[in-house]
């Protein structure tokens, strides 16, 4: 389909306004919508979750409507807000609609360049440059990475923490610490603020905390660089599939 021309410009971008002192010519209001329309389109926004808004977030549970009201002081003191935040519940809680939420807010109303990465996904395309065949190589997929004025690293500690991965993440949250960019997170992982007891009868071997995923220095930063948001509930996912619905 061909791209409509805007009636006031031309395509120009620009209009020109007659005024006392001569003609002056300003950039045209669908000049902002266009450099909108590439934020968002450069943000890597997954499909699933591109309709996600502040607005259309539903709460179930008094954490969820507290994590709201900060999610919506976040955008409205950004960029003057210097700390990120770290989204941590169980499964289907809203974390990951309430991050998308924040940056298409900031991209729409603040023209903020923002970056969405899953944290698996990251780490597989940082791996796929390595091969001969890649087309992109570790600079190229890390440039936007530690560039963008806020990044979304959705799902952090889901992959197994080997050390080349504990190596890497940490390589980027702490360039991206040194140079005071903001990023939120969000994880499945409790914060626990000791290391569980395993020697415990009713731990489990799959209990793992965000600290096991993460490592202790890369937990550190985030002290420094998040506010710690809590959300608990039921799964969102599950009582929309039994209240008969397919996705």
């Amino acid at each position: 389909m061909e791209e409509k021309v805007c009636p006031l410009c031309q395509g120009t971008g620009w209009v020109i306004e007659q005024r006392s002192r001569g003609p002056v010519a300003r950039r045209c209001q669908c000049f902002g919508q266009k450099q909108v329309q590439v934020l968002l389109q450069q943000a890597r926004i997954p499909r699933r979750y591109e309709n996600c808004t502040l607005e259309n977030y539903e709460i179930h549970d008094p954490s969820q409507e507290d994590a709201l009201k900060i999610s919506k002081k976040f955008v409205k003191n950004f960029p003057a807000q210097d700390i990120g935040l770290l989204y941590i519940g169980p499964c289907g809680v809203g974390k990951t609609h309430l991050a998308v939420a924040v940056i298409r807010e900031l991209i729409i109303k603040k023209g903020i360049y923002c970056l969405f990465y899953d944290f698996r996904e990251l780490i597989r395309d940082i791996q796929n440059s390595y091969t001969p065949e890649s087309e992109v190589s570790e600079t190229d997929i890390l440039a936007p990475v530690f560039n963008c004025n806020l990044l979304v690293l959705d799902e952090l500690g889901a992959k197994r923490p080997t050390a080349w991965v504990e190596e890497t993440i940490f390589y980027i949250i702490n360039s991206r610490y040194n140079q005071k960019r903001v990023t939120i997170f969000t994880s499945n992982y409790l914060d626990l603020e000791e290391e569980p007891d395993r020697r415990d009868p009713y731990y489990k071997k799959g209990d793992e905390s965000l600290v096991d995923r993460i490592g202790v220095r890369l937990r550190s930063r985030l002290y420094e660089m998040c506010k710690v948001v809590n959300l608990a509930g039921k799964d969102y996912r599950k009582a929309f599939r039994q209240a008969g619905y397919r996705f």
